[in-house]
């Protein structure tokens, strides 16, 4: 289970069982994702699930901006994009 927090309107807490995360993510980039039809929050928990469907929670680094997941898999902004019309 994901459960995320927010720390401020940029950084959030995500906890996985028992590990934790900060993660970042800026407004540009959040608009870009999801054109606001979503919070960012929910933004944060959807990312974490596709990371978690393609690694083991413990690869997850402690600390990141989103926007480094693109450069990790490719197809985190399309796929994102396209689960933001479902939500």
């Amino acid at each position: 289970m994901v459960k995320v927090t927010k720390i401020n309107d940029k950084e959030f807490k995500v906890e996985v069982d028992n590990l934790k995360y900060n993660v970042l993510l800026d407004d540009e980039y959040y608009k870009k994702l999801t054109s606001k039809m979503i919070s960012k929050e929910e933004l944060v928990k959807e990312s974490f699930e596709f990371l978690l469907e393609r690694e083991p929670k413990e690869a997850i680094l402690k600390r990141f901006n989103l926007i480094l997941i693109q450069h990790y898999f490719p197809e985190y902004e399309n796929e994102m994009k396209c689960r933001n019309l479902y939500i």
